[in-house]
């Protein structure tokens, strides 16, 4: 069974449709049409339906999806049967064979091809040089082959107008090694006429030929790039197409050279059909009772590209030569004695080129020198394309060929299924039940019968002495066949209006029935060919020409046996093979066109009906449910559904797989809907399939999450092993990194205390990137600068050590704002004490400073100094500063230091100072009675103070843990 798809698709095998009747079939078919599912199985047969478009399901990603895997892993695929196939044949040292048949344009030739492709694409996986260079033959043998077989029609772009059976040779490891074509009725009407009114042309090697070879090529032919000018393919040349003829040329022209013909071979093909393309313009005159060739110019083309005289020529168009016991006459043609024999030449010339050319094909890619004790088993695979059943407006010999051959197909083909099942419910053991199928053996008989059948009928005819006419030939079918079931005309059936009288007779086909003409039926078969033109040909100086045509060198009055007529030929060839076939392990493509547009979107009912019905489908699906519906070989049916059931998952402990399938389907209900065969199971009805899936569709989605969850918590698990692992390794390696950086620190600042500049120019080494941009190396650096000020200051007195807490502060404070701090000097702070500051009132400030400190209560003075003072009326004054550890004072200088104004500290909230050189300082307080002043007066003159002030203020301010500290940093730098 087909692996399982959304019923939105349809059934993936027609053995699954719940009822077997025609309606279910054919919308099962449009369905899987319409949603873009090109191939159904019929058990193990593809249904292929052409999609007329290209379709992305061909390419490599897709081989390797088919490649090993059974017919029911994967959906149906053309793959899936060459797999299967290659697989029987490797696996079972069998031979096997693919049939693909279906009308024209249902794309056989398509299918053929993907199947060469896939075997190509799986075999020879050592790349052997001998293997690729027989694949790469094998393929190019498909574009000759299409160049000089097939043509464009009305119905198909690229219809096969032959059948082909191709053996392709494997050695014992399954690569292949060598092939053999056999080709089958060329229509090799199609040279001289093609109908009016139809699309359709002569073969794509002569249209390659004229818009692809180059101008010297044709010149030396003497061929014009224009098809109307020539009479064979006069109508065909008309036809607008979108064959790209020229590049078409070269890639069968290097197809040619790849697979082996030599210039001079390839040389002699054209001038074959260039000489088919002179023959058709050829017109015949009479002057009186003597005919003519009117353009007589066209004969020593004809030699020329013969390579023969050209009085040889004409006399071959002419005359023909009859012996008559020893005497040897010429007879003169008749105008249409004449045409006749033109036309005849061109067809016989035409299929012994193309004879030819599978021939050396064949001398190419035939084994050679294979020994099977030394190499092993050589084993085939053969592909079989070949025509499908027709029925046209005008039926001829070509469609009762054709019928013929699919009547044994059909025959052969429902044979070997009811022999398969057969064969293979005895080898398992199970009962086999006889099947009803409608049996065309009666057809072929009617066809093929000695003395009786249609064949023996015309051959007969045609072996009679005197002028007999395809009148006579129905009339002798009229007496013989008058009571067969499945033969009528109208003589015999004279109410049935659709036969003409003397003209038609009507088969009943498995297929339907078909009405045939017998006009021409007498000549078809005859194949007339003069010995004159044999003679002709083989007396060529060209070797390849010359070779294709041995039996022109019988003398003229040398006796030969009747040649077969065309029937018998054709007979035989399809005896032996069907019987080639019969020997052969089958599988089949049945290939469907469904409508005459070519639209990949149109599906014509009552067209893909009745191919179906000639097909035989519905006859198929009705042999293989007529016991199972479906088996499968307890292993792999066990692997697909053991998650069903809890005896079979995750492993059985029981006896056997077929054990564990018997409690399988047990525990499922479904033991009255099977039976157990020595290595398969059985189920007789889809139904029991679709519930298996259905089941195994929800535990597989349950399936699906658990091991998700099992593996999204392994990776989790394996990512934190891994972040756990890095993060170990990290931490050592840093720590690794500063003890080294802390080893190269200490020998670098090992000796820095016997230094002069305790080691301040000691370059720090470079820190790891763990200590760069952190705080531990910042700690080092303060250590270190921490421990040097240590070293600087350890020897200072109480009071030095104030003032370098007081520079500290101001640097801190103002560091960048004003250019001049005061750090260089010393700080004297009571600066009107000072005999340089005041000389002659320093005496008067000491006793009002120190009638203060009893009033106040103040311990000492921080600060003093000269000020100016600029009041609210921008009048500036001059003052004097004094702050202490309670107050600030403004006094009055002139009146031996009288104060002025006293602010409690406590209500000073902040300074401000100005970054100028006037040394402009803002006491603010909390009453906005801010005080304005500038420092003056210091010796020596520019000496700048507001450092020392803001300095010694802040450093107080922070051993009394005063608010105003905070707004004094603050406005400090305004």
């Amino acid at each position: 069974m087909a692996e399982h798809e959304s019923l939105e698709f349809g059934k993936a095998d027609f053995v699954l449709l719940d009822n077997v009747s025609l309606e279910e079939f054919m919308a099962n078919l449009k369905l899987r049409f319409e949603k873009g599912r090109i191939y159904t199985y019929i058990g193990e047969v593809v249904v292929s339906v052409n999609p007329y478009r290209a379709m992305n399901i061909y390419g490599r990603d897709t081989i390797e999806q088919y490649k090993g895997r059974e017919l029911y892993e994967r959906p149906p695929h053309l793959f899936a049967i060459a797999d299967a196939a290659y697989k029987a044949m490797k696996r079972r040292n069998k031979d096997t064979c693919i049939v693909i048949s279906g009308e024209s344009g249902a794309g056989k030739t398509e299918a053929s091809k993907y199947i060469m492709q896939y075997i190509a694409a799986i075999t020879n996986p050592s790349q052997r040089a001998e293997v690729e260079r027989v694949k790469n033959m094998l393929l190019k043998s498909n574009c000759v082959l299409e160049a000089f077989g097939n043509a464009k029609t009305n119905r198909n772009d690229n219809s096969s107008r032959f059948g082909k059976y191709m053996d392709i040779n494997f050695d014992f490891k399954g690569d292949p090694i060598g092939g053999h074509i056999n080709n089958y009725l060329l229509e090799k009407s199609r040279v001289i006429f093609q109908q009016e009114g139809e699309l359709q042309r002569c073969f794509k090697c002569i249209f390659q030929l004229m818009k692809g070879a180059p101008d010297a090529q044709l010149r030396s032919l003497h061929i014009q790039r224009d098809p109307t000018a020539y009479t064979y393919i006069k109508v065909g040349g008309q036809i607008k197409s979108s064959i790209n003829d020229s590049a078409d040329f070269k890639a069968v022209t290097d197809a040619m050279k790849v697979i082996g013909f030599t210039t001079e071979e390839i040389q002699t093909v054209y001038k074959i059909l260039a000489t088919i393309l002179h023959l058709g313009n050829l017109k015949f005159g009479s002057d009186g009772d003597v005919t003519l060739i009117e353009n007589s110019k066209l004969v020593s083309i004809l030699g020329d590209l013969l390579s023969t005289k050209d009085e040889n020529v004409e006399k071959a168009l002419l005359y023909r030569t009859v012996a008559t016991g020893r005497d040897v006459i010429d007879k003169q043609h008749t105008h249409q004695e004449a045409s006749y024999g033109r036309d005849a030449l061109a067809k016989a010339i035409y299929e012994r080129l193309f004879c030819w050319i599978v021939g050396r094909i064949n001398d190419i890619i035939e084994v050679k020198n294979y020994d099977v004790r030394v190499h092993g088993k050589n084993t085939v695979i053969g592909v079989l394309d070949i025509y499908g059943f027709e029925i046209f407006q005008n039926n001829s010999f070509e469609q009762f060929c054709i019928n013929y051959c699919n009547e044994k197909l059909q025959q052969l083909f429902i044979q070997l299924v009811l022999k398969q099942e057969q064969e293979e419910y005895q080898r398992e053991g199970i009962p086999w039940k006889h099947i009803d199928y409608f049996n065309n053996q009666i057809i072929v008989d009617l066809v093929e019968q000695q003395h009786k059948g249609i064949f023996a009928v015309l051959d007969e005819a045609c072996m009679n002495v005197g002028k007999v006419t395809d009148e006579m030939f129905l009339q002798a079918l009229n007496g013989k066949l008058v009571k067969h079931a499945h033969y009528t005309s109208r003589k015999l059936s004279p109410t049935d209006k659709n036969l003409e009288f003397d003209r038609d007779f009507r088969i009943r086909h498995y297929a339907g029935d078909v009405a045939y003409s017998v006009v021409g039926f007498i000549d078809k078969n005859k194949d007339t060919l003069f010995q004159d033109f044999k003679r002709l040909l083989y007396n060529s100086s060209n070797p390849v020409l010359k070779a294709m045509w041995p039996e022109g060198k019988l003398r003229i009055t040398e006796v030969t046996k009747r040649p077969l007529t065309a029937a018998t030929l054709f007979k035989n060839s399809m005896i032996s093979l069907v019987e080639n076939l019969a020997s052969k392990e089958p599988y089949y493509v049945r290939c469907i066109k469904p409508n005459e547009v070519k639209s990949p979107l149109l599906f014509e009912h009552e067209r893909c009906k009745h191919q179906v019905e000639y097909l035989g489908l519905l006859e198929n699906v009705r042999v293989r449910r007529a016991g199972f519906a479906n088996r499968q070989i307890y292993p792999r049916f066990l692997q697909r559904y053991k998650m069903i059931s809890e005896f079979t998952w995750p492993n059985h402990d029981l006896p056997s797989d077929k054990e564990a399938v018997k409690r399988l389907l047990q525990s499922c209900g479904f033991e009255h809907d099977v039976a157990y065969g020595k290595t398969k199971v059985f189920i007789r009805t889809p139904r029991t399939i679709f519930s298996l899936e259905e089941q195994r569709a929800e535990m597989v989605k349950r399936i699906v999450l658990f091991l998700q969850k099992v593996w999204r918590g392994t990776l989790a698990r394996m990512h934190y092993r891994r972040m756990r692992a890095a993060l170990i390794i990290i931490r050592a390696y840093r720590r690794y990194k500063v003890k080294s950086y802390i080893r190269d620190v200490n020998r670098r600042f090992k000796n820095v205390r016997g230094m002069k500049d305790h080691g301040k120019h000691v370059k720090w080494p470079t820190p790891p990137k763990v200590l760069r941009n952190g705080f531990v190396f910042k700690i080092f650096i303060q250590i270190y600068f921490r421990w040097w000020a240590w070293t600087l200051i350890k020897d200072l007195s109480p009071e030095q050590l104030v003032q370098i807490r007081a520079k500290v502060a101001t640097l801190e404070c103002l560091k960048g704002q004003r250019a001049d701090l005061g750090l260089q000097r010393a700080w004297e702070g009571n600066y009107l004490v000072s005999k340089k500051d005041s000389p002659g009132t320093a005496s008067s400030f000491t006793l009002i400073s120190s009638d203060l400190q009893r009033k106040d209560k103040f311990m000492r003075v921080l600060f003093s100094c000269n000020v100016r003072k600029i009041n609210r009326f921008n009048k500036a004054e001059d003052r004097a500063l004094l702050i202490t550890d309670r107050h600030l004072y403004k006094m009055d200088p002139v009146k031996q230091y009288k104060p002025m104004k006293s602010i409690p500290l406590y209500n000073v909230t902040g300074v401000s100072i100005s970054p100028g050189k006037d040394q402009l300082v803002v006491f603010h307080t909390k009453d906005n009675r801010d005080l304005i002043v500038c420092l003056q007066g210091m010796v020596p003159a520019g000496d700048s103070r507001i450092g020392e002030l803001v300095g010694t203020l802040l450093i107080f301010l922070k051993m009394n843990k005063n608010n105003a500290t905070q707004n004094m940093t603050q406005t400090c730098n305004n």
